[in-house]
């Protein structure tokens, strides 16, 4: 329980950071001198990052899934570097199909 302590508050801090970071870049949106051009733009691109967010999540979880069956189905107990490059392995896999997927159900123009 005490090595949950200082990974919760790394977490905290880390989501702090990012949400005053947010704020910080929407208030500049709303300033005058900003064309409403490039504020449509940038809110586009938001909603793009959202919608695939939780696709992203999805194949990451599921090749990781997927890579730690892969572990336990050849019997790996200890933590070794083999087991190492399963993992990562495929955490890489799931990023580039996550890749592939946005980039053939991305149009042109989004």
């Amino acid at each position: 329980m005490e090595e949950l302590t200082p990974i919760t508050l790394f977490i905290c801090f880390a989501y702090a950071i990012q949400a005053v970071a947010n704020a910080r870049a929407r208030s500049k949106l709303v300033a005058p001198h900003i064309s409403g051009e490039v504020i449509a733009s940038l809110v586009q691109a938001e909603q793009f990052r959202a919608r695939y967010a939780s696709l992203r999540w999805g194949i990451t979880l599921v090749t990781a899934a997927i890579g730690l069956f892969a572990v336990q189905a050849m019997g790996w107990e200890e933590l070794r570097p083999g087991v190492v490059a399963v993992l990562l392995g495929a955490l890489g896999v799931g990023q580039v199909a996550y890749f592939v997927m946005v980039a053939r159900l991305a149009k042109p123009g989004e």
